[in-house]
């Protein structure tokens, strides 16, 4: 099971961003498209009031919606994944 889960949307700017910046490094991930998955969907909507944030990114447990690049390193080197 990926320690980086990806919650986002094949259209959305803000999701291919967190996902090349994850490539460029060479960190796995999952990625879940929330436009084919409901379940996924509603997830993402229970984590941010109720707002399908794109992306919401899943790392070690810690949640964060629509992070800088900036934030997101800072939670992959909280969890120790950079």
């Amino acid at each position: 099971m990926a320690q980086v889960k990806v919650y986002g949307a094949d259209w959305c700017p803000m999701t291919t961003r967190s996902l090349e910046f994850l490539r460029a490094r060479g960190i796995p991930y999952e990625y879940i498209d929330v436009e084919k998955d409901a379940s996924a969907s509603e997830w993402v909507k229970t984590r941010n009031g109720g707002r399908e944030r794109k992306p919401t990114i899943e790392v070690g447990g810690e949640v964060i919606a629509e992070p800088s690049t900036t934030q997101l390193d800072e939670l992959l080197r909280r969890a120790a994944i950079t």
